[in-house]
């Protein structure tokens, strides 16, 4: 039986999300014929569905910036993308900590205190929680599956074990799936890490280029590269095309 497209109850659970083992005999269902481009999107559509969420993004960390590699609608991609931008959010507190990030209530002090311009700008796009759940394992954290939601509140116990369990799943499918650079691979639709190699490797010469043009640290030409996009409105991976392909440039002050 698939779960609810809702995101509230699944498999008739009056508790809300199904237990862990429900919830891998979900994902195994809805993964049997999905093809390996697929199945990070699929992914965070199940995580949809079966907790009580309104969206669900996946998200790499490298090179200080996480890039996403798929999200379960607009909403959660822009929330992805805002946070690579910003380099701050739940997801980032969540790869430094190798630990979950559960934001309750972003409205609240506490949250809004550890993220305010993220905060803000969640809210006005009517998300009022988020969680981070690494991916990895317990030393090592190569990215986030970040969840949220239009109400604030707290994930359950069991809603916790559940995103966990996804979050699992999910770091197991970028260690299997293909993602090879090779000629033939390059051309197949299996080739799905690839773009994503690539869009890393964007930021990371668009860092390069803004220390040389600037003379600042590494640390200190991303931070003028997420400022840049930022206060225009745009994502760090739009500008950092930009800066690579020579149609921008930074210059000192």
């Amino acid at each position: 039986m698939r779960p609810r497209r809702d995101g509230r109850e699944a498999h008739g659970d009056p508790a809300g999300a199904p237990g862990p083992v429900t919830a891998a005999v979900a994902v195994a269902e809805w993964l049997r014929t999905t093809g390996p481009r697929d199945v990070p999107e699929l992914l965070c559509g199940v995580a949809v569905n079966l907790l009580p969420v309104t969206g669900a993004s996946m998200s790499l960390y490298s090179y200080g910036v996480p890039v996403r590699l798929g999200a379960s609608n607009a909403q959660a991609s822009s929330m992805g993308d805002l946070q690579a931008t910003l380099g701050d959010g739940p997801c980032r507190s969540a790869v430094r900590a190798c630990a979950a990030v559960l934001a309750d209530d972003l409205s609240g002090p506490e949250d809004a205190g550890r993220w305010p311009v993220f905060a803000e700008q969640a809210m006005a796009a009517g998300v009022r929680a988020a969680y981070a759940i690494p991916l990895g394992n317990d030393s090592v954290c190569v990215g986030t599956l970040d969840l949220y939601r239009d109400t604030p509140g707290a994930l359950t116990g069991r809603e916790l074990d559940t995103a966990r369990l996804l979050a699992a799943l999910m770091t197991a499918a970028l260690m299997t799936l293909p993602h090879r650079d090779d000629e033939t691979t390059a051309r197949s639709p299996e080739h799905w890490l690839g773009g994503l190699t690539h869009r890393h490797d964007e930021v990371h010469q668009a860092t390069g280029m803004i220390m040389a043009q600037l003379g600042v640290s590494d640390d200190e030409a991303l931070a003028r590269l997420r400022g840049h996009a930022f206060a225009h409105d745009r994502t760090v991976l739009d500008v950092a095309r930009e800066v690579v392909g020579r149609r921008m440039r930074f210059e000192r002050e």
